[in-house]
Formats: structure tokens, sequence, C-alpha cells
């Protein structure tokens, strides 16, 4: 009976306030949405757990879902009731006091279309009585949020998806080309989606044509990342989608069909040399003049909204082919960039690439976080964003200008440099930075928590010769090198751009982070480490050891006076982190 009063909350409230234009506070208590709410800060005003407290956090239930594998998930939590994507796409929704399983839904893939990341699905969305999930086979499910039964399904692509095949390209006397494939070019859908005024609003991944290769062992990182020059994959896009019915409203492609060649600019927005040849760009204009069909530009991770001025903001992927240029003249818009568009329309009001003419896979793949940012003695409404290029970049909402660049939270090594034959060392790599990983912000404090990693890289280009039916192909490859790699939590001031403090851990951080008004920042590790920190000085608080990677953002919630603190601990196989099914939940004693 306590389970069915509460889906009777959720659906009471979901169907009223998370429809409206302009919505009504949320309950502190409660994680409505990937990012708690449409400004993605994953910051909670709830202080029970609290710095002075916190070393005597124990876990208090346990949920195996039975589906062990890479784990990315934001659990959402609203009436009492937690709602949890597995990977694969299967969902549940669980009684948030106990874990006691309320329903599940199993997900059938209908197509062969292969996994460009991994079975891993980074969340749900909840309104008007449905729980909303996208699908690593490119599909829009809306299922009731009573009994998990299935409303509606919309294949977001209608069959136009790619699969290339990349390793059956490769010189034979490459030893890449026997290695094992971890993830490939195939279109489906890794955001958590986001609904906002009637709308489902979710994008697609794996437009970016490239290739991800196992590495030596089942505990190390990706062996590879390989990019092949030719007219390979297609445009992503953004869209959105009504509620009741799961028809298209509008889509938002992230590579117009004019003007996607730019300016042939010279440099980043932000004045860092790029290293590129716009004079041979421009001589081969006219050959690859229909490049932008296969242009890339994949939509990661859930925008943020600004209900105040009806704007939705989204970071894009690498253009394709990823890495290797021969095909692809210009600047590639909107491929790296940070977007705004009207949410109504999908109109684009603004972009800001990051990097124009990528060759590195410097997506904007960390989702964008609103807050407020005091400017000559007035509060400007502002968007920042963690880029894989080591940086936390802030700009102004209304006009995308740049208002500040921060330091670096990682270290910078030959960023921008071209592949070589022989190789060049450069970092952050392909996997950042700041990769997918969700940052938290605490404007009270003005605060930025960023997880991050080390990963030297090396990058090479390899020319092979015509080798009987095979014609002669080029292809760059990133892959790790040999050198020590770490993870870095680090707070970024946001009034000056300086690193208030570092903590540096064992290995790259992939997953996410939390903060609380109980001056906390929780984040995983690959070990199977939640820790806790003091969010002013970064001292390490509390820790706990699942039993597999903590490789995913952790949420807080409170039911009947009581905080808890919740994490998925599944790992993540693309870092060589150990794998399991565990959702992990805590509270005070």
């Amino acid at each position: 009976m306590a389970a069915l009063a509460a889906l009777c909350f959720v659906l009471a409230a979901c169907s009223d306030v998370a429809l409206r234009r302009d919505p009504a506070p949320i309950d502190s208590g409660e994680w409505p949405s990937y990012g708690r709410d449409y400004s993605n800060r994953r910051f909670s005003p709830l202080k029970q757990i609290n710095r002075d407290n916190v070393a005597a956090l124990a876990p208090r239930w346990t949920y195996r879902s039975g589906v062990a594998a890479t784990f990315q998930a934001t659990p959402i939590v609203v009436g009492g009731v937690m709602y949890l994507s597995l990977p694969f796409n299967h969902v549940v929704a669980l009684d948030a006091r106990s874990g006691r399983q309320i329903w599940r839904y199993e997900h059938v893939r209908r197509t062969d279309r292969a996994l460009c990341c991994g079975p891993a699905n980074r969340g749900v969305a909840l309104a008007a009585g449905k729980v909303f999930i996208g699908t690593v086979d490119a599909r829009l499910i809306a299922l009731d949020a009573r009994s998990g039964q299935k409303l509606w399904d919309v294949d977001v692509v209608g069959g136009d998806a790619t699969n290339a095949e990349v390793v059956g390209s490769l010189s034979a006397s490459d030893p890449l080309s026997r290695a094992k494939v971890t993830g490939a070019t195939g279109v489906g859908i890794n955001m958590a989606p986001i609904v906002y005024d009637g709308k489902v609003i979710v994008g697609i991944t794996g437009v970016g044509y490239g290739l991800h290769l196992d590495g030596p062992r089942e505990d190390a990182p990706m062996g590879a990342v390989v990019g092949v020059a030719g007219r390979y994959g297609r445009p992503g896009f953004l869209a959105a989608y009504d509620v009741a019915s799961g028809k298209r409203l509008w889509q938002f492609d992230t590579i117009p069909p004019q003007g996607w060649e730019g300016e042939y600019v010279a440099a980043t927005p932000f004045g860092v040399p790029l290293n590129r040849n716009t004079a041979a760009e421009r001589a081969s204009a006219a050959k690859y003049a229909d490049a932008w069909r296969y242009g890339g530009g994949s939509a990661w991770s859930t925008p943020a909204i600004d209900p105040a001025s009806g704007m939705l903001f989204f970071g894009t992927g690498n253009p394709s082919p990823q890495m290797d240029d021969v095909s692809r003249p210009g600047d590639n818009l909107y491929t790296v960039s940070l977007i705004a568009l009207d949410v109504a329309t999908g109109t684009r009001r603004w972009h800001y690439q990051q990097v124009p003419h990528d060759i590195w896979g410097y997506d904007v793949a960390s989702p964008p976080v609103l807050f407020g940012l005091t400017r000559d003695g007035k509060r400007v409404p502002v968007v920042g964003q963690a880029s894989k290029l080591g940086w936390f970049f802030v700009h102004r909402r209304d006009n995308g200008e740049l208002l500040l660049k921060s330091d670096a939270f990682v270290p910078q090594h030959n960023l921008f440099a071209p592949a070589t034959a022989q190789g060049v060392r450069l970092h952050p790599g392909v996997v950042g930075g700041v990769n997918w990983s969700p940052a938290a912000v605490d404007e009270d404090a003005g605060l930025a928590f960023v997880a991050a990693l080390h990963m030297p890289m090396r990058y090479t280009l390899h020319d092979a010769p015509a080798d009987g039916d095979k014609p002669a192909i080029r292809y760059s490859v990133l892959e790790p090198i040999e050198e020590p790699r770490w993870g870095l939590l680090s707070a970024v001031d946001l009034h000056s751009g300086r690193i208030r403090w570092q903590h540096r851990t064992a290995q790259p951080l992939i997953g996410g982070v939390l903060a609380t008004a109980g001056g906390l920042v929780f984040t995983g590790e690959g070990s199977g480490s939640l820790d806790a920190f003091d969010s002013e000085t970064g001292k390490l608080l509390w820790q706990h050891k699942a039993e597999a990677g903590v490789n995913a953002p952790p949420i807080t919630y409170e039911i009947d006076g009581v905080q808890y603190v919740a994490v998925a601990a599944g790992g993540n196989q693309l870092f060589g982190y150990k794998q399991g099914d565990y959702l992990m939940v805590y509270a005070l004693p």
C-alpha cells in the first residue's frame, strides 16, 4: 500500500509540475531529473549528512539488478519511488526507502545495430505519469509509471543508421587489425532525456565514425581509438517529442547543410593555434562539398534549460570521420560546440565552437550547468561547461560571450598537436580532461566541482599502401601510453577561474560529482570507492568500498526525515574498471 500511495503521489506531481512552462520549485528532498533540476547543478540543499557527521555514513540498502555491465545511470527519486535505468535499457522502479522492487521493464532490442559505446544508459525522465528512456538501439520509449508497461515506442532515426567496420580497413601488418572491438559507429541514445513544457528532449550518439579497441588486459583501459578518412557517418541531432504521443515536434541537426564549413579559422575562439593547413582545406572544399552528409556531432549529455529565457543548452561531439580530416575541410560546424536553442522551436540562438575542425575527439561531453555570476556588481545568468580540454568555460547565457576560462585542472601537453608517423605524445587525449562526467556547482560558494583524469596518449598517422583488393588508406590512431595515469577532483573558483583545491586519485575519474549544502562533495572511483570530501578544503572525510567500480554520478534524497546518498556501482569496461550490478544506498545510523 505504501508503494501504491507513493506512485499515486508521483503521478499527481509529475502531471502538474513537470509540464508547466515555469515549474514550481522542486521538493528539497527529491531528485526528480538527471541533473536534479533544469540547471543541471547537481547540488542538493539537504544537510542532515554534513562534514561533521559524514564519517558515520553507512550502507542502508543495496539493489542487485542481475545485469553486470558498464553502469552510468543517475537514479531519479520522486514521491518515495526511485526510477533507475540499467545497462541495455532495462528500467526498474524501487521503493526508495528499502530498495524493494515495485516493477521492472525488460528492454528487447529490435535491431542488430552496432553499439556505439557499450550498453550504458545515463538515466530516465519522469513526467505526466510516464517514465521516458532513450535506448542503445536509438528508440525513445514511454513507460507507465504505475506498472512499467510500454505506452509508446519511437525509432528516432527511422532505420537510418550507419554501422561501419573500421578494423577490416586497417593494414594487415598493423597489430590493431587483430584487436577486439569495444565500440564502433552505431547510432543510439546515451543521454537521459529531459522533459519540459510537454516535450521529451533527447539526442543521438554514435555518428562520429570511429572505433574503440580493447586494451591488452581485462583491467586495462581501451587499447586505441581509430579514425579512418572517407565518407562515413551521418549528422547527429537533438529533437523534441510530444509527451503524450511520441510525435516529433522539432529537430535540430548538429551539422547544417549550408554553412558547415565556417570561416576556416586558424585558432580556437580563445586564441590557441589549431595547427591547421587551411589553404589545403579550402583547395579541397569543392571535392568534399557533401561532407556535411557524414558530419558527426553526437549529442552526449542531458541539456540544461532556462525557463526564464526559454533557452536550452547542450554540447556536441566530434566531426565524422573521427580524428582523420582529409574528407571534411572547414570548421565542421556545429561539432565540438556548446549550443543554445529556443526550447519551444529548436531554433539556434548561438553556438560556441570550442575546437573548430577537431581531429582529437574533444567532444563537449560533460553536461552544461546554469548558475549566476556577479560581474561588475551585477548578477549575470551564465552557463558553464567542464571540457575535455581541461578548462572550465563560463559563458553569458543570452549571447554565448566567453566570460571565464579557468586555470587548467589537468596537465596539458602538446594540445592540438597533429598526428605524425612517428607518433606525438599529448594530453589531455580523446578521453579528456573531463569526459562525460557531470560537474556539480555550489552557486553560493562560487565553486564548480569537476571529476577529471590524466591519461597521456600517443597520436600516430598511418598510411597503408594498396594491398591486393584493398586500396591505399590513411588512418589515425590515439592510444594510451604506458605512463602513470590518475584522477583529479578539483574545486574551481567561478569568480577567478583559479583552482581552489585538488585531490588526486590513483585511477582516472569517470562518473560524476554531487555537492550538498552539508559542505560535502561526493564522487566515485574505479577501484569501487565512494568518497566524500569537505567542499571548502578538499579533505577526504569518508570512504566506502563497493564490489565494483563506482563510475556513475551519486545523488542524494530525503524521505521521512532521513537523508540518503545513492550511487550505481557497475564499473566501466572502456576504462578497465570492474563491472557489477549494484545500486548502493547509504544513510546515517
